[in-house]
C-alpha cells in the first residue's frame, strides 16, 4: 500500500468526483456514448458504488478491487439488463487497472488482472454489443494499455529505488573505506611519532646520565648536556602533543631508531631511479634543521607522491622541488605523463588520504590535481619564523 498524504487524498477524491459527474451525466442525458438498455437508477448506484471504492485505490487496493467485482451485479439488479457506458464503466475500469498495476501489493498485483480478465470475458460472452471485432479490439486494447502503463511505471520506480539503495550502499562503503584509510594512516603516524618521542627520551636519559657522572669534574660538559636535555625534551613534548591528536594502536611495535627525514631524500630519489622513474630533486631557499615530526612528514609526502606516480601515471620522469621560506616549507612533486587507463586495484587510492592527514597534523595544506601535462602534488608546511 502507498502511504497516503493529505495531497494524495485530495487528488483521489477529486478524481472520484470527476468520474461520478461524467458517469451520471452520461446516464441521465441522451449521449451517444451510452448504449444498450438498463435502469438509470441502478446504473447510477453502481457507478457511485464503484467510484467510491476507487477513492481507496492506493490506500486499500483490495477494497477497490472488491468494489469492481460487485459493481456489475448492482448495475443489473433491476431487470438483468445493463447500460454500456464509456465514462461510467470503461474509464473507471481503466483507472482501476492502471492503479492496481502501479500500486497493488503482493499477490493482488497478479490476482487483480486475472479477475479483471474473467469479468470482461463474461461480459463479452453475454452482452451481444461487446462481441463485435471492433468493440473487442477497443476495450481489450485500452485495458491492456492501462495495465502496461501502470506496470511500466511501477518497474521504473522499483528500479530507481533499487539504484538509490545501491548508490547509498556504495556511498556508505566508500565512506567506511575512507574512514578506515584515515584510521590506518593515523595509527601509522602515531607509531612513527611514538618512535621519535621514544628516541628523544632515550637521548635525554643518556645525556642526563653523562651529566651526572661529570657534573663535578667537568661542569661545562654538564651544562651542554643539560642544554641538550632541555631542547630535546621540548621537541619531544611537541611531538607528544601531536601524537595524542591521532589514533594509536594498543600494540605499538617496531624499533626505536630515528625515522627518515629530508636528509634521506637523496636515497629515496636514487631508489626511484633504480625502479625506472627519472627523478629530478631541487632545493631552494635556506635549508634548515626541521623538527623530527615535520622532517618525517616531508619525507613521507615525497615518498608517497613518487609512489603514486609509479602506480597511477605513465610518466617516465618526475620533478621534486623543496623550497624553504621564512615561515614555510613548500614541497612540490610533478610528473609529465597521462594517468594509466587501467582500473585501480582494490586497496589502492589511500596515498592522498595519508598525505592530507600528515599535512593537517601540522596545520598545513595540500593541493593535488591534474596539471598542464601530468599530476601535481603541492604541500605547504608551516615553519617557525627564522
Amino acid at each position: 500500500m502507498v502511504p497516503m498524504t493529505r495531497g494524495r487524498w485530495a487528488f483521489d477524491l477529486a478524481l472520484v468526483a470527476a468520474l461520478v459527474g461524467l458517469a451520471l451525466t452520461e446516464i441521465w442525458l441522451p449521449l451517444d456514448s451510452r448504449q444498450a438498455h438498463g435502469s438509470r437508477l441502478w446504473a447510477s448506484v453502481g457507478v457511485v458504488w464503484f467510484c467510491a471504492h476507487l477513492a481507496f485505490r492506493r490506500a486499500r487496493p483490495w477494497w477497490a478491487f472488491a468494489g469492481f467485482l460487485v459493481w456489475p451485479v448492482i448495475g443489473t439488479a433491476e431487470r438483468g439488463e445493463v447500460f454500456l457506458l464509456f465514462f461510467g464503466q470503461l474509464v473507471p475500469a481503466m483507472v482501476l487497472v492502471f492503479s492496481l498495476a502501479r500500486h497493488a501489493p503482493g499477490r493482488l498485483r497478479w490476482i487483480a488482472p486475472v479477475g479483471g480478465v474473467l469479468w470482461v470475458t463474461l461480459a463479452d460472452l453475454f452482452v451481444p454489443l461487446l462481441r463485435g471485432p471492433t468493440e473487442l479490439m477497443y476495450h481489450w486494447g485500452v485495458l491492456t494499455l492501462s495495465w502496461l502503463a501502470g506496470h511500466g511505471l511501477r518497474v521504473s520506480a522499483d528500479r530507481a529505488a533499487a539504484e538509490a539503495v545501491r548508490a547509498h550502499h556504495a556511498e556508505t562503503a566508500a565512506e567506511q573505506a575512507s574512514r578506515a584509510a584515515i584510521t590506518e594512516e593515523r595509527a601509522r603516524i602515531a607509531r612513527e611519532l611514538h618512535d621519535i618521542v621514544a628516541h628523544s627520551v632515550g637521548v635525554i636519559v643518556v645525556q642526563a646520565g653523562a651529566a651526572e657522572q661529570v657534573v663535578e669534574e667537568d661542569p661545562e660538559f654538564a651544562r651542554r648536556a643539560l642544554s641538550t636535555i632541555r631542547s630535546t625534551g621540548s621537541s619531544a613534548l611537541v611531538e607528544m602533543r601531536r601524537m595524542v591528536t591521532v589514533l594509536r594502536d594498543a600494540d605499538i611495535a617496531g624499533d626505536l631508531a630515528p625515522q627518515p627525514g629530508v636528509d634521506s631524500l637523496a636515497d629515496l630519489v636514487e631508489a626511484a631511479r633504480e625502479a625506472g622513474l627519472e627523478v629530478d630533486l631541487t632545493t631552494s631557499g635556506s635549508p634548515r634543521r626541521l623538527p623530527a615530526g615535520l622532517d618525517l612528514t616531508a619525507y613521507r609526502i615525497v615518498q608517497e607522491a613518487l609512489t603514486n606516480v609509479r602506480r597511477h601515471s605513465e610518466a617516465c620522469r618526475a620533478r621534486v622541488s623543496m623550497r624553504y621560506g621564512p615561515d614555510r616549507l613548500e614541497i612540490r612533486v610533478d610528473d609529465e605523463g597521462p594517468p594509466r587507463q587501467e582500473r585501480a586495484r582494490p586497496g589502492s587510492g589511500n596515498g592522498l588520504v595519508g598525505m592530507r592527514e600528515r599535512v593537517a597534523l601540522f596545520g598545513g595544506r595540500l593541493e593535488a590535481g591534474a596539471g598542464e601535462r601530468g599530476f601535481t602534488v603541492l604541500a605547504v608546511l608551516p615553519l617557525e619564523p627564522v
